[in-house]
């Protein structure tokens, strides 16, 4: 299963229902394009006695990693953010993830 690039409704409902019916494969295939620090263990664990549910189970990711740094080689210079003020005379603001980057990292 692959990443999804959901355009439409149809395939909206197509990844829904890939998500109802085979959960562990459809998260799989959404996890694996993640970085991990150390990839899961197991990845569902689970019981409704508890009630208890594990996803990914010893696994270890950071999310700035993902959501920022893995980008900076081939988007530096794109869009990461595009902030619109509340105040509409305000211009929007085209947040590169070179910017986001240096002030994350400040």
């Amino acid at each position: 299963m692959s990443h999804y690039h959901i355009k439409t409704q149809e395939e909206y409902e197509a990844a829904y229902q890939d998500s109802i019916e085979q959960p562990e494969e459809f998260w799989t295939g959404i996890a694996e394009n993640y970085q991990w620090m150390k990839p899961w263990g197991t990845l569902l664990e689970w019981e409704f006695i508890t009630p208890s549910i594990t996803w990914f189970k010893g696994g270890k990711l950071n999310i700035t990693e993902n959501c920022i740094d893995r980008h900076l080689r081939t988007k530096g210079d794109k869009t990461a953010i595009l902030f619109e003020p509340n105040n509409p005379d305000e211009p929007a603001q085209h947040i590169s993830y070179n910017q986001l980057a240096k002030r994350v990292n400040q």
